[in-house]
């Protein structure tokens, strides 16, 4: 039987072309190219140490360019902790094909079979001391050419910088505070963008008074455009003091009512909405129900409540236009920009700079439209546009509310017979670029507007939405149903929000999980390890539990619980062990983890995402919800919506299951799932009480406890 043909990665296929990903620039350097976007996440390093061990040059020779859709391949969006699985796999192959390239011309050059020669930071060297390098070679080599399946990479033994931590590349400038995110990087000639937008959900602008504000001095221009206006100004005050004054003299309309946020659960069942059945599983030797557990989980709207607000920069050159963002899909973005603005997508150029932290669909592509139809009044000067803190917390799409509902069907020994798991959530997906409408929200503000998107779910292919992590790992389970019901309203936006509907999902399957050996009497790791068959699944958790020491004596006010997943049920392995001080509130001492990502490239950047996974996770637990009355969100500040402080934040603990051998996957998303589901059932082990609705408040508490009653 013959092997497979080899296949080129997916993101190779889509993008062929060696030179948009490799280039070997003057002064000795190698410019790295990828499609995908540093978002915090420490990617630019592992795809630097990935080109850098293919190519057989040191890490310091490497320049990672900032992607641009006038020059970089086309990825996609950064999203689904897919960078290193996509960019990573197409960056290894394309560097190992340009590296047998030159090989094969510095062998001709010199004479010498290629088999004879060695590359050591990019001089090529053979018998002889005859000797050449990648820059010499450089006008003889053309990379104007597609990839082929035929250049092999290297084995995992002959990486030298793949699986070791390295410092991520991008710190520096971080930490000595030199001009790297957006929000700091000035173009000449800039002027500054302020929008104004209702405190009311989806108001229509009726009336503007334009003239009140002719005596702002800077002020450049006022803009309007159906439901869409703003100011320009040359200076940020000039822009603020503009806004503030068209504020004043703006009518509104009376918008469109927001559910009842104390009955979220309702809510979303009472929607209309879109059936389908993600899976199911029948038994081939049906047992007899003695009992069924139904319970409920749900979770809130969650904000990206990122640092710094949203912010973008767009300069027009006659029909064309130059648009700086902090998007994660700047190839998508272009494609709804020129839906917009009735241009080819060609006469728009999409850059990518850093910007404050967000995993998910927020106001990155909204204000990028924003500062796009501002600077149509500057005269060709560029407009930079920074949402305000209220703007962040009341227009950008949130993640969507869930309502899960699950029913297990038991034995006489309290063992799982039959499972059913059910769904309520708007879509997880409304970025741009994906659908003949533009998600863009001024987009649905200007004199001709495009109709808000109602989000989507991805394809259960690609990760799924609202049933991401729905259809449970453990494989005996005999019979089950998974179900999703995607609503087709959405007063209140929603989008991508890290793990998408993974984290919700999770709790509720890993805090059923638990009750049920509770019942049982089981230790509840003995459980989860009794049934699951994957064994990799299974040394996480053994590693979680070893690593914690599970489990301590109990004692009083302290309770300690486990979760488990695989991100997307394809991707990254993580168990969780979550200590918990029960007092006046829930306070979570320490996390300990283990995940197992199959070759890490930069461990400490693995370590790096699954500590800011966790702790993000543990404020969603304890902390974070949307707060809105019937007309408007309400959670409009920190005040409002409180994150978790430095001073809460646990001491997280991880282990790194290495396994070089295994292509790699992301680590984003993977902790989320797991600490949500371990915390929740510490907080049972402590108190003896199951919070089943996040976030986990006293309020939270001492409700369930009054049904527990």
């Amino acid at each position: 039987m013959t092997s497979p043909a080899p296949k080129l990665p997916v993101s190779l296929v889509a993008n062929p072309r060696l030179s948009s990903w490799v280039q070997f620039t003057d002064g000795g350097r190698v410019a790295i190219s990828p499609g995908k976007v540093e978002i915090g996440q420490g990617i630019v390093t592992a795809l630097a140490q990935i080109a850098a061990d293919e190519l057989d040059v040191d890490l310091g020779r490497i320049d990672m360019i900032r992607a641009s859709t006038a020059m970089s391949p086309n990825e996609g969006v950064t999203s689904g902790s897919l960078s290193i699985q996509q960019s990573g796999r197409a960056l290894r192959h394309a560097c190992a094909e340009v590296r047998q390239r030159f090989l094969a011309a510095a062998s001709e050059r010199l004479g010498v079979d290629a088999a004879l020669l060695d590359i050591d930071d990019g001089t090529i060297s053979g018998p002889g001391n005859v000797r050449t390098s990648y820059w010499e070679l450089a006008g003889e080599v053309s990379l104007d050419r597609d990839a082929n399946a035929g250049a092999p990479a290297k084995s995992a033994a002959g990486r030298a910088l793949a699986g070791h931590s390295v410092p991520r590349v991008d710190i520096p400038d971080k930490v000595f505070a030199r001009p790297r995110f957006i929000h700091d990087c000035p173009l000449p000639g800039l002027l500054h963008g302020r929008v104004l937008r209702p405190d009311v959900s989806r108001a229509k602008l009726i009336a503007l008074d334009e003239v009140a504000t002719g005596a702002v001095p800077g002020l450049v221009a006022v803009v309007r455009d159906g439901s869409f206006a703003g100011v320009v100004a040359d200076s940020e005050a000039a822009a603020e003091a503009a806004l503030k004054i068209l504020r004043k003299g703006a009518t509104w309309s009376t918008g469109e009512p927001l559910p009842d946020e104390d009955d979220l659960a309702g809510f979303l069942k009472s929607q209309p909405v879109q059936t389908t059945v993600i899976d199911a599983r029948t038994a081939t030797s049906p047992k007899q129900a003695m009992r069924t557990l139904r319970r409920q989980y749900t979770r809130p709207y969650i904000a990206h409540a990122s640092t710094a607000p949203s912010c973008a920069m767009a300069r027009w050159q006659g029909d064309r236009v130059h648009v700086w963002t902090h998007s994660q899909g700047i190839y998508l973005l272009r494609a709804d920009l020129a839906i917009v603005l009735k241009l080819p997508a060609e006469s728009i150029i999409v850059e990518h700079m850093e910007g404050a932290g967000c995993y998910g669909h927020n106001a990155a592509d909204d204000v990028a439209l924003d500062a796009v139809l501002l600077a149509k009044a500057a005269s060709g000067r560029p407009v930079r546009v920074q949402w305000s803190r209220h703007d962040e917390m009341s227009h950008a799409p949130f993640g969507a509310a869930m309502a899960i509902e699950i029913e297990a069907d038991l034995d006489a020994d309290n063992e799982i017979v039959g499972w059913r798991h059910a769904i309520w959530s708007n879509g997880h997906a409304a970025r741009p670029g994906r659908a003949a409408q533009p998600a863009l929200l001024a987009a649905s503000e200007i004199e001709n507007p495009y109709p808000r998107m109602i989000s989507s779910n991805p394809p259960a292919a690609n990760g799924g939405g609202g049933d991401r992590n729905s259809v449970p790992l453990y494989d005996d389970f005999p019979a089950w149903t998974i179900t999703s019901h995607r609503l087709l309203t959405m007063p209140v936006r929603t989008s991508a929000l890290r793990t998408l509907g993974a984290q919700g999902n999770v709790f509720a399957i890993e805090s059923l999980i638990d009750e049920i050996a509770a019942l049982r009497g089981e230790d509840p790791i003995a459980f989860r390890l009794r049934h699951l068959r994957d064994e990799r699944a299974k040394d996480v958790i053994r590693v979680a539990a070893r690593r914690a020491q599970w489990k301590p004596q109990k004692r009083s006010g302290i309770g300690y619980g486990v979760g488990f997943a695989r991100y997307k049920n394809t991707g990254a392995y993580c168990a969780a062990i979550a200590e918990i001080e029960g007092a006046e509130d829930i306070r979570v001492k320490r996390l300990t983890l283990a995940v197992d990502v199959g070759e890490a490239i930069n461990p400490d950047g693995v370590v790096n995402q699954i500590e800011g996974g966790a702790i993000q996770a543990t404020s969603w637990v304890l902390k974070e919800r949307v707060r809105f009355d019937r007309t408007r969100i309400t959670s409009v500040s920190w005040t409002d919506y409180p994150i978790l402080r430095f001073s809460e934040v646990p001491a997280v603990d991880v282990e790194i299951i290495q396994r070089p051998e295994i292509e790699p996957v992301g680590a984003g998303e993977a902790a989320h799932g797991p600490v949500t589901a371990a915390i929740a059932n510490a907080v049972y082990d402590c108190l003896g009480i199951r919070v089943r609705d996040l976030p986990i408040t006293r309020d939270r508490i001492i409700a369930a406890a009054e049904l527990a009653s």
